[in-house]
């Protein structure tokens, strides 16, 4: 049995704070005693349990009637509209806090001010840029009167293509102010990634910045800005507007588009929804935020693209204010006196978990740089900025552990109380290092008990956690402490028939499945009905379905995961054990991506017919597929199975021409770690091109283990299984 890492001091946590206002609240007799009992409480009366949760986080918002929140009966598939006559403003929300000393926001990666700016060796403690609530505000306010001047309007979409800096949190905040719907991606993407995005949702505002810095290098980013709105332009889907934000003030690019700074100075000149010249006047004025219905889309968000184009994925605005506040203010017990930082871009879901504090009045810290060029940044940050709450992937713990930084001999350390990890699973390895290198005194060889390092998993798709922390709970190493409030996941039985949805023993791997609606699944997939012709809205109604209901087993929510659902331990309803993707999403170091963008590189740079292309460099056909990498497995590297021209035999010029058009067509991360010559590539009778069997045996699987029937050439799977002995070797030794 895994040992316990970490115990609650005491009783007075807010889960347990909570679960006494529910007793009271209803009077429940039996009452509630553990967490088990709440966790299966709040999945099988959704309606009383959200209600609660609404009430009990004191969300603004204009709550009519007194009936259910939801319809019980529904089921994910249904889609149930929640609180349908209640409208609330995200923005509003986020800005509770007015005061003119509180900071909201910490930039620790992009001094402006100075043109070496990223912070490194030669500079440990720079002047970091902060902004107060009082502030933001002002400037969230002042931001949303510009959207409007430049005649935004609920449901436009406004896009950001930016680093994590305080002006795109601004920009964020106004778009969400006026009602409109925020779309993201981050700085490092490259433009023909962003393009097949953007363009789905045709943001009428795009907000970007003229460069960036990482590895203490500045990168221009104009160049990659111009491509993408030429990408734009071509198909008639141009923004209105482009407000370009000053990496370097002291040395700005030329542009023709419009700065920041002028930007606000339009909306100040605007005035259109306060009176005066100071933060102190906008504070004392109330904002007429735009009254968003509880069901409205708050942003965009995009899936890996496993299957071909990217899906676009709507989130309602009620759906992410009341699921962040459950997670962060009720189980992970975060207050306005954390400091909350989160490794992150802007093109990851954790941005948007990350800004999810706000309403809880935190302090954020935002980072752009790299964590791991001077592998000690990110814990002198912890130091001087007093971080609480620190957010990183389980790869950049593995990565610390390689270098061996031991974290806790060159810091102090002594405000840290929560580290959570996503991205991968945390293997058991992880777990030990944090408790002896981070968690416990360099002079002690105990741990410290007194730090709750939380393995969480959910993802892109809903925004938020199916499973995860809580701070009245133990942590037993190797899993995630929870299944989350609310959220009724299951490991359901694979071989069981589709119209039975039949949950495993604890303890035994399973499907994971959530059984019942909740308020943070998303609306659906762009375009939605009101944004789009009735043959496109139909389309993505299709494509929603197939994503997430495909199993078929009474209109579960299946979510592409094998789990092992633990047997219960000191009342947590179970831990839960990731066992990876059942899909052919990539996730090496963290960093999920789907294969489809590694083919369309193939396809455009590499294909028979491609202009000026040598015979020797043309690809036939390839496959993506994902090899898990250590002894323990928790990571794993993207291999790239290519079918040449016959008599063309695999070189390093086309390794290194392949390699080198991922990563200026994608990004760095999408490089695959192999390339590798095979003379075939499997498919399906109906001539679809299939993953996850050369995945399984690359994996290891036998090839008994494979469906051969379902495919068209099983014959080639042979030369997969001989090449799997060698890759696994060697995968073995990373």
């Amino acid at each position: 049995m895994n040992p316990i890492l970490y115990r609650p001091s005491d009783s007075a946590t807010p889960t347990h704070a909570f679960r006494t206002h529910i007793n009271d609240r209803y009077a429940l007799k039996p009452q509630l005693e553990s967490y088990d009992d709440l966790w299966r409480w709040s999945t099988e009366h959704r309606s009383l349990f959200w209600d609660a949760v609404y009430d009990y986080t004191r969300v603004i918002g204009s709550k009519e009637g007194g009936g259910p929140c939801v319809d019980e009966n529904a089921s994910p598939e249904d889609n149930p509209f929640w609180f349908e006559n209640t409208t609330v403003n995200w923005a509003q929300n986020a800005l509770q806090c007015r005061s003119e000393s509180k900071i909201a926001l910490v930039q620790a990666s992009l001094l402006n001010a100075s043109p070496s700016a990223e912070p490194h060796p030669n500079d440990p403690s720079p002047v970091f840029k902060t902004c107060t609530y009082n502030r933001l505000y002002a400037s969230t306010i002042t931001a949303a009167s510009a959207l409007l001047k430049l005649g935004v309007r609920p449901g436009d979409r406004v896009a950001s293509y930016a680093s994590n800096c305080i002006e795109n949190v601004v920009a964020f905040l106004a778009s969400a102010a006026i009602g409109a719907i925020w779309t993201s991606a981050a700085a490092d993407f490259a433009p023909a990634g962003v393009l097949e995005r953007f363009v789905q949702v045709q943001p009428v505002v795009l907000f970007t910045v003229d460069a960036v810095s990482y590895n203490n290098k500045l990168h221009p980013h104009t160049p990659k800005l111009d491509q993408l709105l030429a990408g734009l332009e071509a198909v008639n889907k141009s923004p209105r507007a482009v407000i370009v934000i000053p990496f370097n003030i002291a040395e700005p690019v030329s542009t023709s588009h419009t700065s920041w700074d002028t930007f606000l100075q339009s909306g100040a000149e605007a005035r259109l929804g306060w009176i005066g010249d100071s933060d102190a006047d906008a504070s004392r004025v109330e904002f007429k935020w735009h009254p968003t219905p509880f069901n409205a889309p708050l942003w965009i968000l995009f899936s890996s693209g496993t299957t071909g184009t990217p899906k676009a994925i709507v989130h309602r605005s009620g759906g992410m204010l009341l699921q962040a506040n459950k997670e962060l203010a009720i189980c992970a017990g975060l207050t306005a006196e954390d400091v909350f930082f989160y490794y992150t871009t802007t093109g990851w879901m954790m941005w948007n978990f990350l800004v999810g504090a706000l309403p809880l009045g935190c302090t954020l810290v935002l980072y752009d740089g790299s964590p791991l060029r001077d592998p000690g940044i990110l814990w002198r940050y912890v130091d001087e900025l007093g971080i609480t709450a620190f957010g990183t992937s389980a790869k950049y713990l593995e990565q610390l552990a390689k270098k061996q930084y031991i974290p806790n001999k060159h810091h102090k350390l002594t405000t840290l109380r929560h580290i959570y990890s996503t991205g991968s699973p945390l293997a058991p390895s992880g777990f030990d290092f944090v408790y002896s290198s981070i968690a416990s005194s360099p002079s002690s060889s105990e741990p410290n008990t007194q730090l709750l390092l939380a393995s969480i998993t959910g993802g892109t798709d809903i925004c938020s956690l199916f499973a995860g922390f809580n701070s009245s709970l133990p942590v037993i190493r190797g899993e995630i402490q929870c299944r989350m409030l609310g959220m009724a996941i299951a490991a359901l039985d694979e071989g069981t028939n589709d119209a039975e949805v039949k949950e495993v023993e604890p303890g035994t791997q399973g499907e994971l499945a959530c059984l019942r609606a909740f308020p943070c699944q998303p609306l659906g997939f762009w375009p939605l009905e009101g944004f789009g012709s009735a043959e496109d809205v139909q389309k993505a109604k299709e494509r929603y379905r197939d994503a997430y209901f495909s199993g078929g087993k009474r209109g579960v929510w299946y979510h592409g995961d094998h789990v092992i659902i633990m047997p219960s331990r000191e009342g947590n309803a179970g831990g839960v054990v990731m066992l990876g993707r059942s899909d052919g999403v990539l996730n090496p170091g963290g960093i999920r991506f789907g294969s489809a963008e590694i083919y369309d590189v193939i396809d455009v740079c590499f294909s028979e017919g491609t202009p000026g292309l040598a015979r020797e460099m043309i690809v036939v056909d390839a496959l993506c597929v994902g090899q898990k990498i250590g002894v323990e497995q928790a990571d794993e590297r993207v291999l790239l199975f290519v079918k040449l021209m016959d008599g063309v035999t695999l070189g390093p010029e086309l390794i290194s021409a392949i390699a080198r058009e991922v990563r200026n067509r994608r990004s760095p991360r999408h490089v695959p770690a192999k390339c590798i010559q095979v003379e075939d590539v499997p498919y399906t009778l109906n001539g679809k091109k299939v993953e996850v069997p050369v995945r399984k045996i690359i994996n290891g699987a036998p090839l008994s283990a494979i469906n051969s029937a379902t495919l068209r050439n099983p014959e080639c799977l042979q030369a997969y299984v001989e090449l799997a002995s060698r890759l696994g070797v060697e995968a073995a030794r990373l």
